[in-house]
């Protein structure tokens, strides 16, 4: 007997562990898409001033929660923008108070906002060291900013040249290695036996980059880091979808207005947040992995973060293909929201 296809999924509702809202009039209109679907959610602090501190951070929550539409359910899980100058004291107290999550090492540079960041590791050894001390994990977008590295090389040569260095130093430091786009991260995690997880993004699920440059650039496919060769996005398919707790979603959903993206030097991001879940269910389902979902955006992540999981739950229905806006409104112009290039037919019911 042929076993029939699922066709609807009850999973617990899921947490996005790596999410940029931005503020004021954009907050406003993207945070709905994300409290649509997620409970919770890592908030980026790479604002223009980034978040730094305890007060910053719990201010940046404060306009989050009054940004909420009337009803939602959603919790902000902040982050503390890592830079040289970052008190250890302040970072304890954040998260004694429940203030902060974790804290964000962003290397100056290397990404949307990340002037500020770290160039001299040595100079945040105290602050590593209190956050080993606390239980507190540092997420870090993996990419060295070395002008000599090659753009698809910059995570990889990273691995080596600064989370191996740390990690020897801290040993007892827990790290979420951001938005993994290689083979080499993947295998980097998986040899790994304590205090290292990744998250993975929607988009780096399904583009590579010929997706961005093969006929003719798609600026509305950039991101960083950038998307790599057919291969490495094979690898991160078969890392979300094995069931190792190891890995889980971190959408890195990243809104910027058409006209910022548009510009001769755009910005960075892919604005996943409406449609990720349908994305997913697509991604999992042709894996033939439908039954790891929950796992990789439901269980895993909050294991890692010591949290425990929702206890709510959504469920995804298979039909007709689902449609979404091409572009959201803001206060500040129109977003594009990400086209995963194939048919959806996965919607989130409730």
């Amino acid at each position: 007997m042929t076993e029939q296809p699922m066709t609807r999924l009850t999973l617990r509702r899921p947490d996005d562990w790596h999410l940029h809202l931005r503020d004021g009039e954009m907050l406003k209109a993207v945070l709905p898409h994300s409290a649509a679907h997620f409970a919770r959610a890592i908030i980026m602090p790479n604002l223009v001033p980034p978040v730094v501190t305890a007060e910053q951070a719990l201010a940046y929550r404060g306009r989050i929660e009054a940004a909420l539409p009337e009803g939602a359910r959603f919790t902000p899980l902040m982050t503390l923008y890592l830079t040289e100058q970052t008190d250890p004291k302040d970072v304890a107290r954040a998260h004694a108070e429940g203030i902060a999550t974790a804290v964000k090492l962003y290397p100056a540079g290397a990404t949307t906002n990340s002037a500020s960041g770290v160039r001299d590791f040595d100079k945040v050894r105290g602050v590593l060291e209190t956050m080993a001390e606390i239980g507190m994990p540092l997420c870090v977008h993996g990419e060295v900013t070395d002008p000599a590295i090659d753009i698809f090389d910059r995570e990889a040569v990273f691995i080596d040249r600064v989370l191996k260095p740390i990690r020897r130093k801290v040993p007892d430091l827990r790290v979420v290695m951001e938005h993994v786009t290689t083979q080499d991260a993947v295998d980097y995690v998986r040899d790994s036996n304590k205090n290292l997880a990744a998250t993975i993004t929607t988009h780096h699920l399904i583009i590579n980059r010929n997706h961005i440059l093969a006929g003719g650039i798609r600026p509305h496919y950039y991101c960083l880091p950038v998307a790599k060769r057919e291969g490495h996005r094979i690898a991160l398919v078969e890392a979300a979808t094995s069931g190792d707790r190891r890995f889980f979603l971190g959408t890195d959903s990243a809104p910027h207005t058409d006209a910022n993206k548009l510009l001769p030097c755009g910005c960075a991001g892919c604005f996943t947040a409406p449609n990720t879940m349908s994305c997913l269910a697509e991604v999992f389902e042709a894996a033939g992995k439908l039954g790891q979902l929950e796992a990789f955006a439901s269980l895993n992540g909050p294991r890692f973060y010591r949290l425990p999981p929702n206890e709510e739950t959504i469920t995804l229905v298979k039909g007709a293909p689902v449609t979404y806006p091409t572009q959201i409104e803001t206060g500040v112009g129109s977003v594009t929201v990400f086209d995963p290039g194939f048919a959806l037919h996965w919607r989130v019911e409730g």
